[in-house]
């Protein structure tokens, strides 16, 4: 293995982070689009790492990868990441369904999280990050970005079908060409704009023809595109060349912006909904639909698969190259949509069912194109 300019590189809930191995300079770039932050030298020993990330921009994959062992290996991951994604959108619709509260559920989810990273880093399986008052101060803003992507694809999500957030969700490229246009100034090769096309013309059919639309799906949908989008850009204008802490891996960056989300979610959650979800929680029980154990059950199964498919997404997606990522990404959806469609036997018209097909190959398009102008 050649040790030169190698990148990690990691799949996160519609995002990545790209880690300099050197210093671990964290760059979140969305839909493929890596900024890179500089020339690091590793040594083969190093990226043999627990968290299972890419190893090249060509997806680094060395001769083991062509075996059997390997296949199954890389096979099973992506397995366990779509399992966890549909788990999570079941759970998540089920738990809205019976308690109509998406700023208490995207805190309860979020809060979840910590149950699993922090005793890893207590019990020392993985190794806790060390952060300065400095560091906090930088990751702030994208925590709050991180908030916003969850709590608006959980209100969305609540307030129409599942189907249609994620229809919704494959228009974050446009955002980010938008964002990155006009904040850091970057123009793209005309061929990626392009792209943007289907996407906005099927996103704009879904949504004529969607026989559950509402206003609100659509703005929440399209407000944790937004903060996705900025995510990426605080990244690229904050972080990059810029030595974050320590044991700042891809996944304990994940885990510490996490946590200082869950932080923030909590006071906003009672400024917005106060404690209505108890009483909400007890008309549920109250049905008789659920127990309080069952409902208490169902709230923590959408928070655990919420933070298993994001970690798991680590060990599938650092295992390939950008081309299979984008297949596997927009295969990804299409699953979660057929999933959610027969789970909650949610009808989808012929105009909603062509408007998706079209935006979601627009998405893989995109992501194509930009991994060609990266080569």
């Amino acid at each position: 293995m050649n040790a030169g300019a190698v990148t990690r590189r990691c799949y996160l809930h519609e995002f990545y982070i790209e880690l300099t191995q050197r210093n671990f300079v964290p760059t979140f770039v969305l839909h493929s689009y890596v900024l890179k932050s500089g020339n690091p030298v590793i040594g083969e020993n190093q990226v043999k790492s627990s968290t299972a990330l890419a190893l090249s921009t060509t997806g680094g994959e060395d001769t083991s990868s062509s075996s059997i062992a390997e296949t199954l290996q890389v096979g099973s991951y992506f397995a366990l990441w779509y399992l966890f994604n549909i788990a999570y959108n079941i759970y998540n619709k089920q738990a809205l369904n019976a308690v109509a509260f998406p700023w208490s559920i995207a805190t309860i989810q979020m809060i979840a999280g910590c149950f699993y990273f922090v005793p890893l880093w207590l019990f020392g399986i993985r190794k806790a990050p060390k952060l300065s008052l400095s560091d906090v101060k930088t990751l702030i803003p994208i925590a709050l970005c991180h908030t916003g992507v969850h709590v608006g694809a959980v209100i969305a999500l609540g307030a129409g079908a599942v189907s249609f957030a994620h229809i919704v969700k494959a228009s974050e490229p446009v955002v980010t060409c938008v964002l990155n246009g006009i904040i850091l100034k970057e123009i793209l090769p005309m061929k990626v704009y392009l792209t943007l096309l289907p996407i906005i013309g099927g996103v704009a059919i879904a949504s004529m023809k969607e026989l559950s639309f509402t206003y609100l799906a659509l703005g929440a949908a399209m407000m944790s595109n937004v903060s996705s989008s900025m995510r990426g850009v605080l990244s690229k204008k904050t972080m990059s060349g810029k030595k974050i802490g320590e044991n700042m891996d891809a996944q304990n960056l994940y885990a510490v912006l996490t946590a200082i989300s869950s932080l923030m979610l909590i006071p906003m959650m009672l400024a917005i909904e106060g404690t209505g979800f108890l009483k909400g929680f007890a008309d549920a029980v109250g049905t008789g639909s659920f127990t309080n154990k069952s409902l208490s059950i169902l709230m923590a199964l959408s928070g655990l698969s919420y933070y298993a498919y994001n970690e798991v997404a680590f060990l599938a997606l650092g295992k390939v190259n950008p081309v299979t990522h984008a297949v596997g990404n927009t295969i990804k959806r299409v699953v979660i949509i057929v999933a959610s469609v027969i789970a909650f036997k949610t009808p989808m018209s012929t105009g909603s069912i062509i408007g998706s097909s079209i935006a979601i190959c627009g998405t893989l398009l995109y992501s194509l194109a930009m991994n060609s102008i990266k080569k």
